[in-house]
């Protein structure tokens, strides 16, 4: 799920679990709800307007997404962060999604090539929009890379992964030093390297891209301004 998609989703799903899913799951990868907060189900209900059922069933189904822990039988808290846990989330994109990138190209189609073009066009409309709605574009551009893997576990993960690391550049904020990265050619570049079925230099410039994000979040808790709880 990507996060502008969760309000209206939320709308139109008749199942109040999965309402109370998506509702809870954006919550804490925007950074509504702190890193290491309790989840108390009173407080939830009365901000969702929900039951403490689906608000309960919905907790569970966020700690297998590691977004949620659980600190007894009965308790929750929003996962904690830290720069050893941001550390091992770039590790597994870097290495799950250039598995995925190289047996996606392998397996491209004109129709997914198309596909991808378009997405990349509507992300670029969304640039320096809403933050959530370009977030949305965002997602479905990386994960149109690797769609022709015909690997739904490797992709699952792959999207798990993308919203744990979308979690820590909430938390970051913006930064001018940031915004002086041209992100628009480094994502123009990977889409022409898949696109021209380079699996080699789609996936460096992918890599490239992840790791430049690394590096610029890791310098944060370095400077103390990524203030998160180990």
């Amino acid at each position: 799920m990507v996060l502008a998609s969760f309000s209206a989703a939320a709308g139109t799903d008749g199942s109040t679990t999965q309402r109370a899913y998506l509702a809870l799951r954006r919550l804490i990868v925007v950074g509504e709800i702190e890193p290491g907060e309790k989840l108390k189900i009173d407080g939830l209900r009365k901000r969702l307007g929900m039951g403490a059922s689906p608000i309960r069933e919905a907790l569970s189904l966020l700690t297998s997404d590691n977004l949620v822990e659980r600190i007894d039988q009965r308790g929750f808290r929003a996962a904690p962060v830290s720069q050893k846990n941001f550390e091992e989330i770039l590790r597994l994109r870097c290495t799950l999604e250039d598995m995925a990138l190289r047996q996606s190209i392998g397996r491209m189609t004109e129709d997914h090539e198309e596909e991808l073009v378009l997405v990349h066009h509507r992300m670029l409309r969304r640039a320096g929009g809403d933050p959530e709605a370009f977030e949305e574009a965002h997602k479905d551009f990386h994960m149109a890379l690797l769609t022709s893997c015909d690997a739904p576990i490797l992709l699952k993960l792959c999207s798990q992964l993308y919203d744990l690391n979308i979690r820590y550049r909430y938390l970051a904020g913006r930064s001018l030093n940031y915004r002086t990265r041209n992100v628009a050619d480094e994502h123009r570049d990977i889409l022409q390297a898949t696109i021209a079925r380079d699996p080699d230099l789609a996936s460096a410039r992918l890599l490239a891209h992840y790791r430049q994000t690394g590096a610029f979040l890791a310098d944060l808790f370095g400077e103390s301004r990524l203030a998160v709880p180990d």
